[in-house]
This record gives C-alpha cells, structure tokens and sequence, in this order.
C-alpha cells in the first residue's frame, strides 16, 4: 500500500522556510538543529490523529506561523519591563526576557545572590560550554514535536546553577512587547546540586490583540537531596498561541513542589515532563486555569516514577465560562522495578455555563506489584446549596459565585510556600473574576 503524504499547511510551509533561512545564523551545532527540525517536519504539525493532541489539534489552530522576533534595542527593552506587571511586587532576582531574548546583562544579573551562576545560553551555544551537554535530561520531553520545535529554533536563554540554600527567589521574567504577531523559542536550564533549595518563578505576559507564538522551554535537574519550589503564571494576551514546556529530573531524596497558573492566551498547551531517578523522592504537581469565551487550554503531563519509593500527587483545577474549552491529559507510569511507589492524579473542571466543555483523560501504566496508585477526574458546577447559603446572607450571586470559585482554585494554589507568591496568584484569580463580572 501506497504511503499517504499529508499536505503540509501554510503554517508548516512558513516554518520551513524559516529554518532554512535561520539556521546558518543561530548560535551552536547546526547539525543537531537540523536533525530536531527534520524529526518535527516529518510529521509536521500534531493533529487529532496523533494521540497525545487528541483535543489540541495544532495543525488546525495554528493557521500561521508568526516570523520570530528579531531582539530590541536595550530602550525597548526597558519600556516593555516597565509595563510588566506578573510578580511585580515580590522580591526576586530577576532574569528577564523581552520578545524571547535575554535583556542586557547589565540588567538582567544586577545582584545575584550567593550560590547562584548563570551563563547566557546565546553565548554558551556558540563556544560550546559544557553544560550544554546537561540539556535534554528527560527522553520523554525529548520526543515531544513541540519541544523538538523548541530545539530546532531555539535562539536564546539562560542556564542556572544553584549551589547551597537561596532564599531569594529567582523570576524568569518572560515579556513579548511586540504589536505585530511574533514567535519566540527560548530554552531555560536550572541544575541545582545535591543538598541546595531555590525558589524558581516563571511568569509570561504578552500584549492584547496581537496573535503571538511562544514557544518557551524550562528544564530542572535537581540532583539528591534537592529542593524545589516553582510558581508559573501564564498570562499572555487575548491572542496568543502559548506552547510551553517543564521538564524534570529529580535525584534521589529529592523534593519538587510546582505549579502553573494559566489566565491568559488565546490557546496554549502547558506540557510537563517528570521522571523520578532516585529513591524516596516526591513531588506536588499542580495546576489552576481559568478559561473564558472560546479559549482552548490544555495540560499535558507524563510522570515517570523510574526509582522505587517515590510519591507524586498532582492535583489540576480548571475553571471553564462562555464557550471555552479545557483539556487534562495525565500519565503515571511505573515501571516493573520502581516497587513502593505511590503515585495520586486528580483533576477536577467546574462549568460556569452551558457552552463550555472539558476533556479528561486521565491514565496510569503500571508494571509493578507493590504500589499505590490512583486517579480521578470530576466535572460539575457551582453547589446550588453553597451558592443559596451564601446569597442568603447578603451576597449578590456575581460575589458569591465568586467567593465558591476562589475556594474551588484555592486548594491547587495553597501548596505555594511564598506568601507573596501565592497572594500574586490569588490576585490573578480575584483580577479574572472581576473582568468575568
């Protein structure tokens, strides 16, 4: 039988021809470039037919491949930190990012705290740095067609070493100014030793009514006995196609407490790689997204608990109005010799009208004997008891829906340690409920 060629869409004809165009002129081996772009355009985009974008089908909602955004002058720059308001008031290092480029250095490692190094990854690929071979640490994210599309275009970043205890923490500062449809591609990695701790926050904002593509990549290893914590706040512009991707590598008595927090973007598509390589290791995993009108958002993860006597609970919340539409897709996987293991995902939507929708699936593949391990997926609406309780005691029903809201997030978003971190959060949900009415 004849193999079937698929027609390749304007959007993936435009990113051909913008790799041919840029490979010769971004920094590292081009080679290796070469060899991820060909993996991606062997496929092309991902459609409903490939099972892990059942519910995001890209090929048809990425119509157009925006160009990607040259880097602004340093005025520029400074104009679009100025207007960023993610985390604005919470006392951080700040490592920022203008249309997918790193700010001068002047600006963005002014201060740095003890035990913490960061090597530009613009410079680290052209002279071949040695930690560049530390990329890629999870096989699971390295198959993914949206990561590889990361690798292929990948133009700037940072890479992070963290040594000993940080209690300062570090804002990865991401903010695309751009009034035109631009694409970025930026790659973050974080290594932190055996034994140290660090705050890792991310927060993403981009303008309104401008169709921008980011798609931003952020790799941890913690190695044994490394603590984690890491805040994500997804609030790009009403238009944005938002491609994001979080892998990890825990070691040994490791510990990681994430989560991501999604308001913004007109789609996006939140991926989370994780994989256990040693011993007595655990994990919250969290999420919180709020849609609206006709977003499309989607979390993907897959866990790989590859060591015995590991914990994993992930909890993912999502709240749906107007016509949006909200995908989970969860895996635990367990393989024969990783024994003790005890592994819990739970994802809960609630429907705040009729014309929204939400695709849960979640699984688990389990090849060992001795574990624990569950999943669930709920999908209701606002507690009509709860919610008369409360209006009769005054409240209007926009106030009440909204405190029932709040407490409905605010399971996922309590794990946040920071009180300013988690009050940022809390003031996201609050700031998408009063824009709701």
């Amino acid at each position: 039988m004849a193999a079937i060629t698929l027609m390749k869409t304007p959007a993936e004809t435009a990113l051909v021809q913008a790799f041919e165009a840029a490979k010769a002129t971004l920094p590292g081996d081009v080679e290796s470039r070469a060899q991820a772009f060909e993996t991606f355009n062997r496929n092309g985009l991902p459609h409903r037919r490939v099972e892990e974008f059942k519910y995001t089908d890209l090929r048809a909602l990425v119509r157009e491949a925006a160009p990607f955004a040259a880097k602004p002058s340093l005025d520029e720059a400074k104009r679009a930190l100025l207007d960023a308001k993610s985390f604005a008031g919470v006392d951080a290092v700040r490592i920022p990012f203008v249309n997918g480029h790193l700010v001068d250095s002047a600006i963005a490692f002014d201060g740095l705290p003890e035990g913490i190094d960061v090597v530009p990854l613009a410079s680290a690929l052209a002279s071949g740095h040695e930690w560049l071979s530390r990329l890629s640490p999870v096989d699971w994210a390295s198959k993914n067609p949206v990561y590889q599309l990361n690798s292929a275009f990948m133009a700037d970043g940072v890479m992070i070493r963290v040594v000993g205890e940080v209690t300062t923490p570090i804002h990865l500062q991401f903010v695309t100014s751009s009034t035109t449809p631009v694409a970025t591609a930026t790659r973050v990695l974080v290594v932190v030793e055996p034994e140290a701790s660090v705050t890792l926050v991310e927060s993403h904002e981009s303008t309104n009514g401008a169709a921008h593509q980011p798609n931003d990549v952020v790799e941890l290893i913690a190695a044994d006995g490394a603590h984690v914590r890491h805040v994500r706040l997804n609030a790009e512009g009403d238009q944005a196609i938002a491609l994001s991707t979080f892998a990890v590598k825990l070691g040994a008595e490791a510990s990681l407490n994430t989560i991501n927090v999604a308001v913004g973007s007109s789609v996006f598509r939140h991926q989370v790689f994780g994989v256990f390589s040693g011993e007595n290791t655990t994990a919250q995993i969290n999420g919180a997204s709020m849609l609206k009108d006709r977003q499309h958002g989607d979390t993907t993860l897959i866990i790989e608990h590859a060591a015995p006597h590991c914990e994993s609970r992930e909890l993912f919340k999502t709240v749906i109005d107007g016509e949006a539409t909200g995908v989970f897709q969860g895996k635990i996987i367990v393989p024969p010799h990783a024994q003790k293991t005890d592994g819990r995902m739970m994802s809960a939507a609630l429907l705040l009208s009729e014309g929204g929708a939400m695709n849960n699936k979640p699984e688990l593949e389990i090849f060992a004997d001795d574990v624990q391990c569950a999943h669930g997926a709920t999908c209701g609406q606002l507690d009509d008891d709860l919610l008369f309780y409360l209006m009769a005691r005054g409240l209007p029903k926009p106030e009440a829906e909204s405190l029932l809201v709040q407490a409905f997030l605010g399971e996922a978003i309590e794990f946040v340690e920071n009180d300013s971190l988690r009050e940022a959060l809390i003031a996201s949900v609050e700031a998408w409920l009063r824009a709701r009415g």
